[in-house]
């Protein structure tokens, strides 16, 4: 399932989104043009998890830690991720404001990659390289916005190219349903990664770029829905004369 376009227009420009996505397409032309970039700031668990962090630095680390949510490994995973970001940021954008948006993006980002580091230490049962692979793309903090869009867009559709053997159609699906579905072959992969090698898609980011971002969009309904006073209390009180 490909999703198109969801039904619910925008009541700002998202500003953000748009920068989020002329910036990865930015750096995704540089690396056509160097080689090298990928390889030097793929993230690798191996930063977190070994004594390498004492090599390299906190300071370094996460550097390499923001900078790979902006790389991508090719045309098609650039592709889908600027879709998925362009489809559902707009609007988690504009319910959550442009700075506070930008903010959220880089921590579902981030979590997401310590989510995945972790996982490797799992995985190197099966896969003794795991910390030594890098993971570079924008898919943990884009899963951060669908958790968020869950949230705060529970009514809303989206046009989907869906495939039906051999034909195309274009459907309708609430938003629900679709990202949910997506979440649960997220989690049925990610399980199933730790038995062998995921065919290069860290599974667990998105897992734990999602569950940050629907945690985040819940604490934030509700402080949006908590009373407010409206002005001074008047308190009746009794005073004798003394």
């Amino acid at each position: 399932m490909i999703p198109l376009s969801d039904n619910i227009p925008s009541r700002t420009v998202p500003v953000v989104t748009i920068g989020l996505i002329l910036t990865c397409v930015a750096v995704f032309l540089l690396e056509l043009m160097d080689p090298h970039l990928v390889s030097t700031w793929a993230f690798k668990p191996a930063y977190l998890l070994s004594a390498k962090f004492f090599v390299i630095g906190p300071r370094l680390v996460l550097q390499s830690m923001i900078v790979s949510v902006f790389l991508h490994g090719g045309f098609l995973h650039i592709a889908g991720n600027m879709l998925f970001l362009w489809v559902f940021g707009d609007n988690v954008e504009d319910r959550m404001g442009h700075l506070r948006f930008l903010v959220f993006y880089l921590v579902c980002g981030i979590v997401a990659t310590l989510v995945h580091s972790f996982s490797a230490v799992l995985g190197l049962v099966s896969d003794p390289r795991a910390l030594d692979t890098g993971v570079v793309g924008a898919s943990g903090a884009i899963a951060g916005v669908l958790g968020a869009y869950l949230v705060l867009c529970p009514g809303s559709s989206i046009r989907t190219l869906v495939f039906l053997f051999f034909f195309l159609t274009i459907i309708s699906i609430p938003a629900s349903f679709f990202i949910v579905f997506w979440f649960i072959l997220q989690l049925f992969n990610g399980v199933g990664s730790l038995a062998g090698p995921a065919a290069g898609v860290a599974y667990w980011a998105h897992i734990g770029g999602f569950v940050t971002g629907y945690w985040w969009a819940r604490r934030l309904t509700a402080f949006w829905r908590r009373p407010r006073s409206r002005g001074p209390r008047i308190l009746n009180i009794e005073v004798n004369d003394l």
